[in-house]
């Protein structure tokens, strides 16, 4: 008997000690252990110190605070975030802000915890403007659908050309806008408007600048027999005036001119290529309107532009595959990609005000069976000011 009354009281005492450990624990933990937020901040460690009230899409961001290791679920308005356990501890949690757009907004962030509680903290979640990278193709005649590839495109929106024109939607998604272009529609920036604000683009619609080669009319000393003034049957339709039509078989290696000539020759536009894109080419672009009916996917295009003194044999490179299935398609490549294949053969471009050589040369390996049209040949900004 009084062994079994010491073992009651060992356990006891014990008990008591338990319960007495766990709630100097609970004494211990910052806030009674209750979750709080004491602020939200960027995750750049070099700028840890920038404090935030909202953040874009898809921003990721860390919210710092105490006892938050047990949050299971975490909403912007109405949008609930992705979670990672690895990124949750009791003093913070890395989570991006949801890229969907809210349907309800509050601009409140609600966190819920394991046992069922709640914490609210004010933070806007900031919609993205429409951002606008390029077209499918920059010429499309009225009437036609044209695509416009970007992001944020969220509806309601609206395209405006040129002009002030608005064309008819066709459809709608995140990254792409296809739109009926209007009449009255001009050459010029596109600007698309949502609810969220409004981007006019860097791009040209029709762009007309600065071609150096585009056949209107045909100059230089190379194969005016290419030049397509009257589409026929099986001719692709004209985008913009004449184009260059290629159609027959180029062996490999087989030298092959189909326009350009030196700056004599050329006239006039051998000078549209700006002094800015000379000095600076890493500013600009380099694009072309393409349409093959048989597949580009043997050979090369040697491209000459820019060159003050002389044509380059192994100039820039447009190297195959491409293929646009009978439709026009327009390419964009970097100016300063050009620059420096120039630069590797110890040839760095400098300003002529008496013009540019200009090239388009067939000449590699691979036999080509090509059906292949081109148009439009221009050095443009990258970046338009605002």
């Amino acid at each position: 008997m009084k062994n079994t009354y010491k073992l009651a009281l060992c356990l006891a005492i014990l008990a008591f000690i338990a319960v007495f450990q766990i709630a100097c624990k609970e004494d211990d933990l910052a806030n009674n252990g209750e979750p709080s937020i004491t602020y939200i901040r960027v995750t750049n460690p070099a700028s840890s110190d920038s404090l935030l009230v909202g953040a874009f899409q898809n921003n990721l961001i860390a919210i710092v605070g105490e006892n938050l290791q047990d949050v299971r679920e975490i909403w912007f308005n109405d949008q609930k975030a992705v979670l990672t356990p690895t990124y949750v501890t009791s003093k913070s949690i890395l989570v991006s802000v949801p890229a969907m757009v809210p349907k309800e907004i509050n601009n409140i962030m609600k966190m819920i915890f394991a046992n069922g509680r709640t914490l609210e903290h004010k933070f806007e979640v900031q919609i993205n403007e429409p951002e606008l990278l390029s077209m499918n193709c920059e010429y499309v005649p009225e009437g036609s659908v044209a695509t416009i590839n970007g992001n944020y495109f969220y509806p309601p929106l609206t395209v405006t050309f040129a002009g002030g024109v608005t064309g008819e939607l066709v459809s709608v998604e995140d990254q792409i806008i296809q739109v009926r272009v209007p009449k009255g529609a001009v050459a010029g920036q596109l600007t698309v408007k949502t609810t969220f604000g409004e981007t006019k683009s860097d791009f040209w619609f029709r762009d007309s600048r600065n071609i150096f080669l585009g056949n209107d009319p045909f100059v230089g000393w190379w194969n005016q027999a290419y030049v397509v003034t009257k589409p026929g049957a099986g001719d692709p339709v004209a985008i913009n005036g004449n184009y260059i039509r290629v159609k027959e078989a180029i062996s490999g290696w087989q030298w092959k001119e189909v326009a350009g000539g030196p700056p004599d020759a050329m006239g006039p536009i051998s000078k549209n290529i700006p002094d800015a894109a000379i000095l600076r080419p890493a500013d600009y672009n380099l694009k072309f309107e393409v349409n093959t009916l048989k597949p580009y996917n043997n050979n090369l295009l040697k491209i000459n532009v820019g060159l003050a003194n002389d044509f380059l044999t192994d100039a820039y490179q447009w190297a195959p595959p491409y293929d646009t299935k009978g439709v026009w398609r327009t390419v964009t490549i970097p100016f300063e990609d050009v620059a420096a294949s120039y630069e590797s053969l110890g040839i760095r471009m400098s300003v002529s005000p008496n013009g540019y050589y200009t090239r388009l040369l067939f000449h590699g390996g691979g036999d080509l069976d090509a059906d292949i049209s081109l148009d439009n040949f221009r050095v443009v900004p990258k970046i338009l000011k605002k």
